[in-house]
């Protein structure tokens, strides 16, 4: 099931390092073509003369080979690859993947790929633990990255508890998995609108609101890494986007927004409307900086467009349309009205009565209501995981 397939296979500084050779052999021995990147730190756990013998390809760790002084074209390696592993994944470089650091091979060519990315972390208990390691592991799996978790035992500091990579044999299995399996979404078009909106009031001043598009990136980079091809029209905000099948498009206010769903909207077999757009915009946008007078200041506003209702209401026997909403009383009962309102197919729940859901945080607490299914709550979880749930969601509701 992997004959051909092309591994990037990344060793970082950590006494795990050893155990790189047997994932090596696993991967040759299913015919896989296996090119290894170490980092300095990992060549004092293994030797490059050994990983080198094992994938039969000499192993790099800088950007200019030591023999002929030729430079080592990163981005070539990043196009190279069907999957990038690093296995072991030490906390530094964790750190710097999630923040974008790039001070070697492996960082650079992890910054240059366009494959799927696969990490199985390895390092001691209270690294682990740490709620920096935690925090940058989430924010990798928000790029849409497959993290392995580490496993339970004897660590190298005598410690006994979660450190340990993954074994070989564990890491192949999910390679295979990931290459082999038929993806749920090849070939559909989704459409994904996140983010907040911005309504000018001058050239200095806007209405807007705390949403990061967290929640909607999750979600594009979980549909592409299901096959999907996905528009993600987003508010301003930070966006990462680490696959091709992602194109991002940028707007500022809500009738931005909506010219942009208009223009896409008919060809989209699932739009996700995740985006917060604002509901009123000022009825007249200074030219210029408004200037402090007055004690008091009145502002008149009108309504935006209700992108999703609008699309609702052009929705085809053969889309899905699912729909978000925060709320903060009576959840259930204005959830099931805007479902319903919306013409929405799913509706995703999340209370900003509860600690670690809403805007501008890592996690989400969401239940998923349906037209025709019972709610399925959900507890608390990374904004990556939860967007999962959402993709497994709208996957049984096509085929339900």
């Amino acid at each position: 099931m992997l004959e051909g397939k092309k591994i990037l296979l990344g060793v970082c500084g950590s006494i795990a390092a050893y155990k790189s050779a047997l994932l090596v052999r696993l991967l040759i021995k299913a015919g896989c073509e296996v090119q290894v990147v170490l980092t300095a730190p990992a060549k004092t756990f293994v030797t490059p003369l050994t990983l080198a013998t094992l994938s039969k390809n000499p192993v790099l760790s800088k950007f200019e080979k030591d023999d002929q002084g030729q430079w080592e074209n990163h981005v070539e390696l990043g196009l190279w690859a069907d999957l990038l592993v690093i296995a072991p994944a030490s906390a530094n470089t964790i750190s710097k993947m999630a923040h974008g650091l790039c001070d070697n091979l492996l960082t650079a060519v992890y910054l240059s790929a366009k494959c799927p990315i696969m990490l199985a972390p390895a390092m001691d208990l209270d690294m682990y633990r740490h709620p920096a390691t935690r925090k940058n592991l989430e924010t990798l799996q928000s790029f849409g990255h497959l993290v392995l978790e580490a496993e339970h035992g004897e660590l190298a500091s005598g410690l006994v508890g979660e450190g340990r990579m993954a074994e070989p044999e564990a890491i192949f299995e999910k390679i295979e998995s990931l290459l082999s399996k038929k993806k749920r979404f090849e070939g559909k078009q989704v459409l994904i609108t996140a983010g907040p909106t911005f309504e000018k009031i001058d050239p200095v001043r806007f209405i807007g609101n705390h949403s990061s598009g967290k929640m909607g990136l999750a979600l594009a980079h979980n549909m592409a890494a299901e096959g999907a091809e996905v528009k993600l029209i987003a508010g301003p905000g930070q966006y990462n986007i680490e696959s091709d099948l992602i194109s991002l498009i940028r707007i500022s206010s809500a009738d931005e927004m909506f010219a942009q769903v208009d223009s896409h909207y008919s060809t989209a077999d699932i739009a996700i409307f995740a985006a917060a757009v604002a509901d009123y915009k000022p009825a007249v946008q200074a030219k210029e900086k408004i200037k402090k007078s007055d004690q008091t200041m009145t502002i008149e506003l009108v309504k935006n467009k209700d992108i999703a209702a609008e699309m609702g209401k052009r929705k085809r026997k053969d889309q899905i349309n699912i729909g978000f909403a925060l709320e903060t009383e009576k959840e259930e009962q204005f959830a099931k009205e805007k479902m319903s309102k919306k013409n929405f197919d799913l509706i995703v729940l999340n209370s900003l009565n509860d600690n670690g859901a809403g805007f501008s945080v890592d996690t989400n607490k969401i239940t998923i209501f349906s037209v025709d299914q019972p709610p399925r709550p959900f507890e608390l979880k990374s904004k990556s995981k939860v967007a999962a749930d959402i993709v497994n969601c709208i996957h049984e509701k096509i085929h339900s």
